[in-house]
């Protein structure tokens, strides 16, 4: 699949760019892997670990697209993984979210165009679904202006797909590190939201992946997302620190007690696979591929009016002792 291939990863020095550039350079043998970023600090710390011949360094924002242009030349894949994501930093400055999350998203569609990359991937997430915080909703805005690329290519032999997936496990800014720290230094109490709080959890290893999975079936317009497990915020806690005790501080602007990453609202477009969804796009697509079979000839099942597939609906969760065993594998 990524052998023999130039692929370049917006947003590349963060979480997923470094998990998702060991795995790549572990299980294929690239022509060219391109981290494209703005903090060079950032790159020359990667750089130390990740050295092959075949890597790039690119500083560049997402916010200049004739940067993104040269950057493309002789690109065949883009995952496009940066983003603002701190959901109270956006919230304080709104247009510099807007100028990253959605300018920025439509500067890498304009820059593929103007370049011979054949597929895209853009990096979702679960608060792009019926947004209430604004980083949630410049994501729903990027989602949509990824999958109506699809109609905007004319003749270019490209396609753009979105895959969305929920926290991922020890990432930088993630709550578990935060827990970490406060049991380091001996806290008694641990600050939960609220008590009956659920989230979905993936491993980065997990979350690349699915990536590499999406990248080799991908029609064009489809959104992507996996089945993974659950967990209650509490046991979370308990995890970490077995003995201490919860500090109640209520839930903060922007911020649900559970999370979605299929709403009732999808559910006209939800096919099922046997370890995951596909929403297909609600707008019709010059192409109108065929979505309910992949490349590996499973026939998936069309979900009915009414399906959700929310944190706290979820068949599969992690127990304490589970998610003692991920948090000491990551």
């Amino acid at each position: 699949m990524f052998n023999s291939k130039v692929i370049l990863i917006t947003g590349g020095t963060g979480s997923f760019g470094k998990k998702f550039t060991e795995l790549l350079l572990k299980k294929y043998k690239p022509k060219k892997v391109i981290i494209y970023s703005r903090d060079e600090f950032k790159q020359f710390e990667m750089s130390k670990v990740f050295n092959d011949r075949c890597m790039r360094y690119f500083i560049g924002d997402v916010r200049d697209k004739e940067r993104l242009k040269r950057a493309m030349e002789g690109v065949d894949y883009v995952v496009h993984a940066a983003a603002l994501k701190q959901v109270p930093a956006a919230e304080y400055n709104p247009m510099e979210a807007i100028k990253t999350n959605v300018l920025g998203a439509n500067n890498v569609i304009d820059a593929v165009f103007d370049s011979g990359v054949k597929k895209v991937i853009a990096l979702s997430t679960d608060k792009a679904v019926n947004p209430i915080n604004l980083y949630g909703a410049t994501k729903l805005a990027s989602d949509k202006l990824f999958i109506a690329a699809n109609n905007m290519k004319g003749t270019r032999d490209v396609k753009f797909s979105v895959v969305r997936y929920g926290n991922v496990m020890a990432s930088r800014g993630s709550v578990i590190p935060f827990f970490q720290e406060l049991t380091k230094k001996g806290a008694k109490k641990l600050p939960i939201t609220h008590p009956d709080m659920t989230r979905f959890w993936i491993t980065l290893e997990d979350a690349v992946n699915f990536v590499f999975m999406a990248f080799e079936t991908m029609k064009g317009g489809e959104v992507f997302v996996p089945k993974i497990p659950s967990m209650k915020i509490t046991d979370l806690a308990k995890a970490i620190n077995p003995d201490a005790e919860f500090d109640i501080i209520g839930i903060r602007p922007g911020e649900k007690l559970h999370e979605s990453m299929i709403s009732i609202d999808d559910s006209y477009n939800t096919i099922e696979f046997s370890n995951y969804f596909v929403i297909a796009p609600s707008i019709k697509l010059a192409e109108n591929p065929n979505y309910s079979t992949n490349v590996w000839n499973e026939k998936g099942k069309r979900k009915e009016y009414g399906f959700v597939y929310s944190s706290n609906k979820n068949d599969r969760w992690l127990t304490v002792k589970e998610l003692k065993e991920k948090i000491g594998s990551v």
